[in-house]
């Protein structure tokens, strides 16, 4: 199962420059670890305010008392804090549909974006409608799939609720795909722009 983690770090007043980064470097280490075993996926840094330090990771384990086991191993956790979100498989998710899933290094010349999408259909609309909109909804995932745009699709907890993970050249290529879903106008989108983690699996591995 994959699980989205929002790791917090603040680290103690007083602590030693030395201190900070002999855990950092521990914490690259048993990262290089924790992808190797399969448990850590993906790792990105979103927009930060002044003097944050926040990360945001893409884990799978088999349930949630294995996934605390793999962030508590990890060397950060003592000045940490951890925010997990499950994921559930989403039918136009397009790792689902791969031999092999797995990281995808992000392209250069891009970036990677997380949305958090909300659908809610109009009352009143015909069954009929949701069913030819949700099959052109799912085409079209194929087609932005295919074109390298749609990397990751999940279902999160709530009805109606999904998280992609995408790739566009800029932010104004990101609304315009979102806005050609042709489930757009039932849709609230919240979009997170991300950059890249030195620690990041799919960058080590490319």
């Amino acid at each position: 199962m994959d699980y989205l983690v929002t790791m917090t770090t603040h680290v103690p007043d007083g602590t030693s420059e030395e201190a900070v980064q002999d855990v950092r470097d521990r914490e690259a280490a048993h990262s290089r670890e924790l992808a190797a075993q399969g448990h850590l996926l993906r790792l990105w840094r979103p927009p930060l305010k002044p003097g944050e330090w926040r990360t945001l990771g893409l884990f799978a384990a088999d349930d949630g008392d294995g996934l605390e086991k793999v962030l508590a191993s990890m060397p950060l956790r003592v000045w940490r804090t951890d925010e997990v979100t499950p994921l559930a498989p989403h039918p136009n998710d397009p790792a689902g549909h791969a031999e092999k899933p797995g990281p995808s290094a992000p392209e250069v010349g891009g970036s990677e974006f997380l949305t958090t999408f909300t659908v809610t259909i109009p009352a009143g609309t015909p069954g009929v409608t949701v069913d030819a909109t949700t099959a052109r909804e799912a085409d079209r995932a194929r087609e932005l799939a295919g074109q390298g745009h749609l990397r990751r699709l999940w279902t999160l907890p709530g009805r109606g609720h999904s998280l992609g993970l995408w790739w566009a050249r800029d932010a104004a290529e990101m609304q315009a795909i979102l806005a050609s879903l042709p489930m757009d106008a039932w849709m609230s989108v919240q979009t997170t722009p991300l950059t890249r983690h030195p620690s990041d699996p799919a960058v080590a591995g490319s």
